[in-house]
């Protein structure tokens, strides 16, 4: 029997992508995968919690304005509502190019490999906006993800972050203090709690509106800087992760 998958999408005024991204599970879907889909919202002040209401099963809110939501607490109040032995951590803007094949591969490595804590998936720039730009740094960036984790160090892009709800129980979820750098340091968490796999076959897409607005260099120094005061100072670099809508 194929366990039971809780997709988890936080946002924060997602209402240009968010729809297309939840039409992906479709009834049948579901239904074939036992797939359930959550949003949290982080204070969203435009249209994302009329589209969740139309489309997600669940939907997590943040009620406390007291404060900002990270995107690591909004993962963390999704997964509180969770029902699934795997939890799948989906970010808004990203779309899965074949979505049978993809959860089908996920029930194949997760039920042949009990050990198997978490997985760390290929990301790609949607086809239909890529540019040369795209196709270098992805090409590099993958192949740097799938070599941490052959190091050892453990790494997943926070695209799409797959991991059994035992191993994230286990963890306490996601550092909720960190503004940013929190997917990084989960999956380093993980690897020193249970087995971590980069599967090239799990392919997502992701949009390029951050690379449009900041540009490559400026992007990966923020993740680079991000990801070194999380392993050495134990807090990000960054106070706030900036919205690009």
């Amino acid at each position: 029997m194929k366990e039971k998958i809780t997709v988890i999408i936080p946002t924060r005024n997602e209402e240009k992508l968010l729809g297309r991204c939840l039409k992906q599970f479709t009834p049948d879907l579901k239904d074939r995968f036992g797939i359930e889909v959550i949003v949290s919202d982080g204070g969203s002040s435009d249209a994302t919690l009329a589209i969740a209401a139309e489309f997600a099963d669940r939907i997590a809110t943040h009620e406390d304005f007291s404060h900002r939501q990270t995107i690591a607490e909004g993962r963390n109040r999704g997964a509180a509502l969770a029902t699934g032995e795997i939890l799948m951590f989906l970010n808004a803007d990203t779309r899965i190019p074949n979505v049978v094949e993809f959860f089908e591969r996920i029930a194949m490595r997760m039920s042949v490999d009990p050990a198997l804590g978490a997985l760390a998936v290929k990301v790609e720039v949607l086809p239909e906006e890529r540019r040369f730009s795209d196709r270098v740094f992805h090409a590099f960036f993958n192949q740097y993800v799938r070599l941490l984790n052959v190091l050892g160090i453990g790494m997943g892009r926070g695209e799409c972050q797959i991991v059994r709800r035992t191993v994230f129980n286990s963890l306490h979820g996601y550092d909720v203090t960190l503004a940013a750098g929190e997917d990084f340091e989960f999956y380093k968490r993980i690897h020193y709690f249970g087995k971590l796999k980069y599967d090239g076959k799990l392919l997502v897409y992701e949009s390029p509106r951050r690379y449009r607005k900041y540009g490559y260099l400026k992007v990966y120094s923020e993740w680079i800087k991000n990801g070194f005061s999380v392993l050495f100072r134990k807090r990000a670099a960054s106070t706030v992760w900036e919205e690009v809508r």
